[in-house]
């Protein structure tokens, strides 16, 4: 019989819908529940796409022992982490502050009160059943100091919680951090560190900028270098395009399975700035081919973007991590012929060993064949072949903060690669998120087949999709999209910021035990980075001072991750890198909005991490920019703007291209 979580909006809570554990969603029913038998709350928290989490799902809460355990003794509480962020982020702290480390599955065990005295991470059942005896038993007969335990953890968990403001990050912290990234570079392998290694999206958006505005080649190299080795690496898709979360070696060979919406996003804009900024083939290919696979295999069926596919797939009823992507040299020559099979083996270091598991191989294309059509066949082929094979499961929850990220990658890159149905797709989605998830004029965070849902969006959520709908303003002139994204912003100014800076929850969002206010760019960006980026952004575009101040403190409130660890400071030094170049406006107008015309061209191809660009008639309602700009003797003209300080307008390419290289 299905539990409570059957009728849960969250794919990743419904994968427990029929496990015999009595579990319940975060809520006031289950605390209530908890004090009214007075006992601890066991406290589960994973996201749909994590192979662990499907591990310890099998191995402990599809077991009917373990679940008779918690069902006695406990009340045992389920939370997606992508739809509560929140909740995750302060049991995060928690379990990172009590055992030096993280990661999901998430499993902490906490009073009615919400504060916790025990947290993990992955338990297998033996340890999960001795875990349960040994705290239920200290629950019953050493309750006062248990409870005095867990009131202290909570008590230094909102000191930890609160990093304080921090201070202006200028042209030295950035040129150290630089310095600090190189020191830490894999130059065997590229990357930063070790096992398991990370795409460093942001840090290499970061570099990019540095290097656009300082010229230093180090910073180029750190990211040609490692955009090649993950483009020709077998955490790549070298068959449908996108990139896995991460690499569990340090030669980008073995990936986690899983792919994320957030890292393709991110990693999308990445490779078509590095085309940009550098012309580079590799760079265009791989961004082309990681934007189709957003449209082919994350795209919703009302134009939305889904949160995640699977590690696993279900292979005779059993999960099995990678099953859809790996290969061996007889399955090659299976669907390919003998000649065509072995030469590919060789070209995708397909080998007899295998470099995963039982023989297997993921595909690696360390060099370009040298018949790139011959390629492309075998690469159809390939494909096709594979789709026939069991597929891993979507995760076809609608994420507010995911989707601005893709949002503003298929915006850019629509322009840069002069494909427009990229940008029709991101502004499908840009509307997708406005219509459905803004309620009686509040963010939602998620929705699942045009359901939304109740949690509320947190501080990311607002600044992410402001960042889309920005993107979807420079890519199509149209004033709406700086319209939604005022809207937006004054929403996050009004609900997240205070006296204290910026909060990643709302001022009325429920009480936890801290209010989260997370620093680091980990996965994805910190809230406090995005909304600093969003409101950077639209403060050049339309002059509000106010809004570069607030991005200023946002970007100060990291100064101390920067200083210390700058590869968790990725987007907030590529904003620090943007605050340090500009403003650096350029107003075009009088173009053909048909196309990207001649004065357009050579603004989108300018690296400058500071630059917005308008485009419309002159005096356009509602666009600052474009006031008092009017044509120059009839012709189209740019107005180039450093600091609010302007120069004369341009009517040519040519000399817009000089004007915008100028301090470059």
């Amino acid at each position: 019989m299905a539990n409570r979580l059957a009728n849960s909006l969250s794919p990743y809570l419904r994968q427990h819908a029929d496990n015999p554990v009595d579990w319940f969603e975060w809520g006031d029913e289950a605390f209530a529940q908890a004090r009214q038998r007075d006992v601890p709350i066991f406290l589960s928290v994973g996201y749909a796409a994590c192979h662990w989490c499907h591990v310890m799902a099998h191995e402990c809460f599809e077991d009917e022992q373990v679940a008779g355990a918690l069902n006695d003794g406990w009340v045992s509480v389920k939370v997606d982490r992508e739809e509560r962020p929140d909740i995750d982020a302060v049991y995060m702290l928690a379990t990172q502050a009590m055992t030096g480390q993280g990661g999901w599955p998430m499993t902490v065990l906490i009073t009615p009160d919400g504060e916790p005295f025990f947290a993990g991470t992955y338990l297998p059942k033996p340890q999960l059943l001795q875990l349960l005896d040994a705290a239920g038993t200290a629950w019953r007969e050493d309750h006062e100091r248990l409870m005095a335990s867990a009131s202290g953890v909570a008590g230094q968990l909102a000191g930890i919680a609160d990093p304080g403001p921090g201070s202006p990050v200028d042209e030295e912290q950035v040129a150290l951090s630089v310095h600090s990234l190189r020191t830490t570079f894999d130059d065997a392998r590229s990357g930063f560190g070790g096992a398991p290694k990370f795409p460093p999206s942001m840090t290499l958006e970061h570099l990019l900028r540095h290097h656009a505005r300082t010229g230093d080649a180090d910073a180029l190299a750190m990211v040609e270098r490692t955009g090649e080795a993950m483009a020709r690496g077998g955490i790549h898709d070298q068959l449908a395009g996108g990139f896995a979360r991460y690499s569990v070696d340090s030669e980008w060979v073995v990936p986690h399975f899983e792919k994320m919406l957030y890292d393709n996003a991110l990693l999308l804009r990445v490779y078509t700035h590095w085309y940009r900024q550098t012309g580079s083939p590799l760079a265009a290919r791989v961004a082309g081919s990681t934007a189709d696979f957003l449209l082919r295999y994350l795209r919703t069926g009302d134009g939305g973007f889904a949160s995640a596919l699977d590690a696993d797939t279900v292979v005779d009823g059993h999960s099995v991590e990678g099953a859809t992507y790996v290969w061996t040299p007889a399955q090659l020559v299976e669907v390919l012929g003998e000649d065509d099979g072995a030469r590919a083996a060789r070209l995708l270091e397909v080998t007899p060993e295998g470099t995963f598991e039982h023989g297997a191989s993921t595909l690696q294309l360390l060099q370009d064949p040298h018949d790139p059509q011959w390629w492309e066949d075998v690469r159809a082929r390939l494909l096709d072949a594979r789709t026939e094979r069991p597929q891993p499961a979507l995760d076809g929850k609608v994420v507010t903060s995911w989707n601005g990220l893709a949002i503003a990658a298929l915006a850019d890159t629509g322009v840069t690669l002069k494909r427009p149905e990229l940008v029709d797709a991101a502004a499908t989605a840009g509307r997708l998120v406005l219509d459905g998830h803004l309620v009686e004029g509040r963010l939602r965070r998620t929705s699942l087949a045009g359901r939304v849902g109740a949690a509320p969006a947190v501080l990311d959520d607002h600044g992410n999709l402001a960042e889309g709908l920005l993107a979807l303003h420079r890519a199509t002139g149209a004033t709406e999209w700086l319209d939604h994204a005022a809207q937006v912003l004054d929403l996050a100014v009004h609900l997240f910021h205070d006296a204290d800076g910026w909060h990643d929850t709302p001022i009325d969002g429920e009480a936890l035990i801290t209010r989260p206010r997370g620093r680091t760019d980990n996965a994805e960006p910190s809230g406090v980075s995005a909304i600093a980026g969003a409101l950077l952004t639209h403060s050049a575009i339309t002059g509000k001072t106010a809004h570069r101040s607030l991005a200023e403190e946002g970007v100060a409130a990291q100064s101390r991750i920067i200083t210390h660890d700058p590869r968790f400071a990725g987007w907030a030094l590529a904003q620090a890198e943007a605050m340090l170049d500009g403003p650096r406006q350029v107003a075009i107008v009088g173009e053909d909005e048909g196309g990207i015309a001649p004065l357009r061209a050579v603004a989108e191809a300018s690296p400058a991490p500071g630059l917005v660009i308008v485009t419309g008639r002159p005096d356009t309602p509602g666009e600052p920019l474009l006031a008092d700009r009017p044509l120059v003797d009839g012709q189209a003209a740019a107005y180039v703007c450093r600091g609010f300080v302007c120069e004369r307008p341009v009517t040519d390419a040519e000399g817009l291209q000089q004007v915008l290289a100028r301090d470059l």
